[in-house]
């Protein structure tokens, strides 16, 4: 049977994950797994805490497993998904200065095949969720995400510029064999 392949898009807000996730999925012809924090969030009538981040991370993992085993019976070449729990690490990190262990294990052991990170280097936009409009936050989000993907020692690639950053995911995803 087919192997298919996880790739998981991260990077701070507003550098354009679920826009690449949905042309990845339109290009290969295969599943996306949003960002369940969105959902969350939009449903939401309170300020997030610590504790939703908890209940955030257990959906979106659940979503990912749900949505490759069905990836996997429809042999799928890849499923790619918008933000993961490398996202839901970072977040407690900076926001709330711990994480859960639940988090921290799976992002250990919840392991992607290849992995975009998306610069900052395009313009924030508000859309009633994001936070953090500073450059220099995002580059310090950006940097800790850097470290992320070097330590987690699997295939990954910065995707950046104003223009053909689908084109380079492309191009890295098929080069992953």
């Amino acid at each position: 049977m087919l192997q298919c392949k996880k790739i998981v898009i991260i990077g701070p807000e507003s550098t354009g994950k679920s826009t690449l996730t949905e042309q990845l999925g339109h290009y290969f012809n295969c599943p996306i797994c949003p960002e369940y924090a969105r959902t969350y969030l939009k449903l939401l009538k309170k300020p997030y805490n610590y504790q939703d981040l908890l209940a955030i991370s257990i959906e979106q993992l659940n979503t990912e497993n749900q949505i490759y085993k069905k990836a996997m019976i429809e042999q799928k070449d890849f499923v790619f998904i918008d933000s993961g729990m490398i996202v839901k690490q970072i977040w407690c990190e900076f926001v709330f200065n711990k994480c859960y262990p639940f988090i921290l294990e799976h992002v250990a052991t919840h392991l992607y095949d290849g992995i975009l990170l998306c610069s900052p280097d395009i313009d924030w936009v508000q859309d009633g969720l994001r936070e953090y409009p500073d450059e220099g936050i995002r580059l310090q989000l950006f940097e800790m995400y850097k470290v992320i993907c070097i330590e987690m020692n699997i295939p990954w690639t910065c995707i950046k510029g104003k223009h053909g950053r689908i084109e380079q995911a492309i191009k890295f995803i098929k080069n992953l064999g």
